[in-house]
């Protein structure tokens, strides 16, 4: 048997031996699908299918661990070097705050309790995990709880911080069995994220009325000062750093970017940080979040639990968040659309995208983009927090 055929032939037993990675295929050619051919998000879903169908192929040549004179393969190093050290979800945190306008949000401060309402989905996930847990089909505990719950705020590069540090956290901890869902919620997150035109509207809808969605928001006569804009993220680091330590490194990245564009005095560092550096860690993050679902990790009971539990907690979100703000207008002069309680997950800029295509289809001159930017980026702010405190209150019980 000659070299080359032997080497195809190989390709072909490793797939007999596990034609799982058939399914990843097919995983992998739907979200190319939803990316490339319905446009949603495909700066998340392109590189993120390829390191899924990378992931599966033969032999795992992309995802080898390496040793006996044989490196390690390319996305197994892009996880050790970016993944496991909090590189890549911390820059793009950077470039995130670099591409941030906190002004809606600073010139409305109310808008700051619609982020933190719609964290409401991160416990119900949290708990639900946890009930899934007791049962026999699932082995979910507290610091799998923790990861799949944190979903709920709609956050792909928290997710995979806090699922990492919370595999990481049991690790290291004797007697305790964690399982690795790294993967599983990053692609849920980052799934759900890009599927918010899609799952948002009919809520949207279910929850207010047309006279709610007609209505118009004044816009603030007085416009942020820059001393505000140059004050707030260091501020905000100083402050959330002080009450919830273990969020320091994603607030201070994110108020590290927003600082960098309100100063005006470093336009350059300015560009790359919500351009080109924020393009290639996007590119080496997806490749990385999809390497990590091999057939053998990703297609297990406990992966459908931790999408539907993604789901539901994504729901939640964004039902609290209206209802919030319906509760609000009973007790507010100044009227609140309802619809901008929506955005109050951190999905940005999607969610506030919806709701003002939404207002616009009520009333083609009704503009709330700016006024749902402030909880989308409030709800950043609260999600980031809100894994502090996850990380702080896992560590204290372990």
């Amino acid at each position: 048997m000659s070299t080359e055929f032997a080497a195809l032939w190989e390709g072909f037993t490793a797939i007999g031996e596990e034609p799982r990675m058939i399914i990843m295929w097919a995983i992998a050619g739907a979200l190319l699908y939803v990316g490339i051919a319905k446009k949603k998000e495909p700066l998340l879903l392109v590189p993120i299918s390829m390191g899924i169908l990378f992931a599966n192929l033969p032999l795992g040549e992309f995802i080898r661990e390496g040793g006996n004179g044989e490196p390690a393969g390319l996305l197994k190093t892009f996880q050790s070097v970016g993944m496991e050290t909090d590189i890549f979800p911390l820059l793009i945190f950077l470039g995130v705050g670099a591409a941030t306008d906190f002004s809606p949000m600073l010139s409305n401060p109310k808008t700051l309790l619609l982020g933190a309402g719609a964290q409401a989905g991160v416990f119900v996930a949290l708990l639900g995990a946890l009930l899934l847990g007791m049962t026999d089909y699932f082995e979910f505990g507290l610091l799998e709880a923790s990861s799949i719950g944190i979903i709920g705020g709609a956050d792909g590069p928290t997710t995979i911080f806090i699922a990492t540090r919370m595999r990481e956290l049991g690790e290291s901890l004797p007697n305790v069995d964690v399982r690795d869902i790294v993967g599983a919620t990053a692609v849920a997150a980052y799934s759900y994220m890009a599927l918010v035109p899609i799952i948002q509207p009919p809520i949207i809808k279910l929850l207010t009325t047309k006279k709610e969605r007609l209505i118009r928001m004044e816009y603030s006569a007085t416009p942020v000062s820059k001393r505000t804009q140059v004050l707030f993220p260091v501020l905000t680091t100083i402050m959330i750093s002080v009450l919830v330590p273990s969020a320091s490194p994603l607030i201070g990245m994110l108020m590290l970017g927003n600082l960098i564009k309100v100063s005006g005095v470093v336009p350059r560092l300015a560009d790359v940080t919500e351009n080109s550096l924020m393009n290639v860690v996007i590119i080496l993050l997806g490749l990385a979040v999809g390497s990590t679902m091999p057939a053998h990790i990703f297609l297990q009971p406990e992966t459908i639990g931790i999408f539907l539990l993604g789901l539901f907690a994504f729901i939640t979100a964004t039902v609290a968040g209206i209802l919030l703000a319906k509760l609000m207008n009973l007790v507010s002069k100044d009227q609140i659309n309802p619809m901008i309680g929506a955005a109050g997950v951190s999905a940005v800029p999607m969610a506030a995208r919806v709701v003002q295509d939404m207002g616009q289809k009520e009333d083609p001159e009704n503009f709330l983009l700016m006024h749902a930017m402030g909880p989308n980026v409030a709800g950043v702010i609260g999600t980031a927090t809100v894994a502090g405190v996850l990380l702080a209150v896992v560590e204290t019980m372990l």
